[in-house]
Parts: C-alpha cells; structure tokens; sequence
C-alpha cells in the first residue's frame, strides 16, 4: 500500500509490532486506512503529517498502520464508523478507545492522557449483547422505517451511505402488500441518490457517501461494492415497477464499472485507481452477482459472459483445493465475507448456465466456511478462520460474529438447501440468523439485512 510519507514510524500488523509494544508498555495507535479514501490522506497530511504530533506518537505508542482492503475482517472489528480508524490497542489488541479523522492537537491531548492512563488500563470487558426480543418484526420494521429521511430521502442522517437494503425491504412490502407508502420511499430513496450528488453525470458512478442528510458534501471515492450493489437494486426496482429510468441508471452503471473498473487480467478493480493487486474476492462476487442478475433482465447474453469471465479469474487466482479463496491473489485466506459472496455468485452463476462446476463451487466454499468459521456452540459464524489469520506472536482477537454477513450467509445456505436438496444447510441457515437476532434492532436501516434475510430463510 502506497501511504503519504510521514515521519510516523509506522509498523505492520506483524508480531514484532506487538511485542515491541509488551516489552516497552507501551500501547499500540492502530490507523486504518485506504488509498481511495479522501479522508485518510487528509488525516496523513494533517495530522501524521505535522511534526509535534508525529514525535509524540513515536515517543508514547506503537504505530500500526493496515490497509482496510487487504484486511476487511480488521476494518469491521476496529470499525468507529468510517475512515479513517484511529484506534488504542493495548499490546494484547483490547481497544482502550478511538474515533474517525482525530486533529493534531486533539492527538496529542490524548497520547498524553493515555501516557498517564495506560500502566493502569486493562482490557474492557465484552460489550453486553442485546436482548430485544427482535421476532417481533413489525416492531423491527418500525425500527428500519423509523430512520427513513422525510425531507431528503434515504435512510440516515449524517453521513448519508446509499444503505440499499431498506429500500429492497420497502419494495418487497410493497410488492406483497401494495401499501403505497413503501414504494414511495423506495421512489424518493432512489431518485435522491440516483439524480442526486450522489451519482456523477459527467463521470458515472456512485459516491461512497455524502456527509449531510441533504446529499450534499458528497466524498468523491467510487467502489466497486457499492456500485454493484445499487446496480443491483436499480435492475430491481425496474423491475418491480417497471420504472424505466432506474433501468436506464442501471445501464448507466454497467458502463461504468465495465469502462473505469474493469482490470487488465478481466476482473474488477477495487476503484479507479486502483493497484493490480487490488481485486478483491469479495468486492468481485458481489459484482458479479450484480451483472448476472443484469444480463438476465437485460437480456445480455454478452454480459452474463463477461461477468462469468471475471468470476473465473478471481476464482483461478485465490482457491485452494481445501483451503477456500483468499481475499485476494496474495491476501490472507479464510475470510467470511469473501466465502459467503464467492459462494452467492457462484450459486449465481449456477442458475445462469446450468454449469453444476459452479454449484459445486459455492457448496464447497460454504462447507470450508461451516467447518472453520462456525460457532459449534451458540451458531452462526465468525468473520474469520478460527485458525487465526494473523502471524504467531500476535494476540488473538476476541471472535467477531458480524451481523450483515451472517444475515447473507444465512440466504446463501437457504438457496444451497433447496439447489442440493440438504436440510443441514437449512437448518444452519435458521442457526445464523438466531446468533445475531438480538442484536437486529440496534442497527437502524442495517436492520433490514435481517429482515430480508428472515423472510427468505423462513418463506
């Protein structure tokens, strides 16, 4: 990873990072950034990048720097909701506390706080889960609507994400119902973020985010996650409302990520800009995913074969017999989130060709995922191999069961249920959904993960 030069004597997320930081007592200062993102070179140039600061961090802590691409189990688990993560490990990786963008002197307020604190501070205990009794789901969509914007549209306040699972969620209920209400929301979401600041006229593609309710302050970072994700979501919408204006913006974003984000070897780039390397498992199923759902509304045999092509390249270049895909060519292996989308748009490609190769493919990633990402003793999964990722020496981090991955693990299992005709994976679909029930309600708009997942699992 190309970082902005800075005097900060950065260290990977290695063992030697971690026993410097035992043997010295001192704490570890983790930042997690990535190259596309505004904000973090801002923070690099800022704050890294001011000289007093930079001294203090040198003298006080370990620095840790991670890539958040190469390492998306480490981003979620550190996550204080954007980028840039400034966090404060202790040398045994318990968080001591953090936040996003911090200012210079901010930074330094607080190395010299922790300075005094850390020969005192121990690890945290475990954060209590939620208890709510979240199968009450007319309760739990409530919760979903409840942040829906009035004014501006979407789901949120401040910073706006182009959240796309409410918006499925309101398009199902109205397609069940006929309740007006739901498509109207679903309308207002999808012309606010497809004509809005969101959405670049002149360049395509979609934005991350914008920093205010009203779309505007848009952060000019274009991904490939979330751009397949709404190509997904516009082919739906049309086709649920036979809307021909989301088809078209649906178009509109086939040829964006084809022209700006397609690689030279026929996968997909994590952004514009992005190094060969970065073609992401992950990020690849889901835009994979999208275009075959594409291809069959639009009727695009061409598509459907070129988004099989990329599928195909990044499968070549990160399974392993036994091992299931690495998150990238070179990148750490036994990740949840690359097995569930790998195996979604394997299945995908499956129900396109008829090719049982591809069937095959995503049962044996899900198996890969059941026998090493499983909680044997309360169900649903881990984000990573139990076998940990990270090199001897490292502390172990306390398992992580992320809520929207189980919830799109627990759909992958139904459709592998009924494709292999097996109950066991529809009873541990059921199971992945029960481990992150009680937490549902605590995560607003992202709570329709769940409920869509519910719906498909118990249908």
């Amino acid at each position: 990873m190309n970082w902005t030069p800075t005097a900060v004597a950065w260290l990977p997320w290695e063992a030697a990072a971690f026993a410097r930081a035992r043997g010295e007592g001192k704490p570890i200062l983790l930042s997690i950034d990535a190259p596309w993102s505004i904000g973090c070179r801002e923070m690099d140039r800022v704050t890294y990048g001011d000289a007093e600061t930079a001294a203090a961090i040198n003298a006080t802590c370990v620095a840790v720097r991670v890539d958040a691409d190469q390492r998306p189990d480490l981003a979620d688990r550190y996550d204080f909701g954007a980028l840039p993560t400034t966090a404060f490990l202790t040398a045994d990786g318990h968080v001591l506390g953090g936040g996003t963008f911090v200012a210079p002197a901010r930074l330094r307020e607080a190395l010299a706080r922790l300075s005094v604190a850390s020969g005192v501070v121990g690890p945290p205990p475990p954060a209590p889960e939620l208890q709510d009794d979240t199968d009450d789901l007319e309760r739990l969509t409530d919760v979903v609507f409840a942040t829906f914007d009035e004014q501006h549209a979407g789901f949120g306040s401040r910073p706006k994400f182009a959240h796309t699972a409410p918006v499925r969620l309101a398009l199902n209920l109205y397609v069940e119902s006929g309740d007006p209400i739901m498509l109207e929301r679903a309308a207002r979401t999808l012309d606010a973020m497809g004509w809005g600041g969101l959405y670049d006229e002149e360049h395509g593609g979609f934005s991350r985010c914008a920093a205010e309710p009203d779309w505007s302050g848009v952060q000019a970072e274009k991904v490939l996650p979330v751009n397949a994700a709404l190509l997904d979501l516009y082919v739906y919408a049309g086709t649920v409302a036979s809307n021909e204006r989301w088809f078209a913006r649906a178009v509109d974003l086939v040829h964006f990520i084809e022209r700006k984000l397609i690689a030279a070897n026929g996968a997909w780039r994590f952004t514009e800009s992005a190094e060969p390397g970065r073609q992401f498992s992950d990020a690849n199923g889901v835009a994979a995913s999208a275009m075959l759902h594409a291809a069959r509304v639009f009727d695009d045999e061409a598509l459907g074969k070129r988004a099989i092509e990329a599928l195909e390249r990044v499968l070549l270049a990160s399974y392993k017999p036994g091992g299931g895909v690495a998150h990238s060519a070179a990148g750490v292996r036994g990740l949840l989130t690359d097995h569930v989308t790998m195996a979604t748009a394997t299945l995908d490609a499956w129900e396109s060709t008829g090719n049982i190769v591809y069937r095959m493919m995503a049962e044996e990633l899900m198996h890969f995922a059941l026998r090493t990402m499983w909680d044997a003793d309360c169900g649903g999964f881990f984000d990573r191999a139990i076998e940990d990722n990270d090199p001897p020496g490292v502390p172990p981090c306390r398992p992580l069961k992320p809520f929207v991955l189980n919830c799109e693990a627990a759909i992958v299992l139904r459709r592998l249920a009924e494709a292999v005709n097996d109950s066991v994976f529809g009873k541990q679909a059921v199971e992945a959904l029960a481990a992150v029930r009680g937490r549902a309600a605590s995560h607003g708009p992202v709570a329709a993960h769940y409920l869509l997942a519910r719906r498909a699992v118990l249908r």
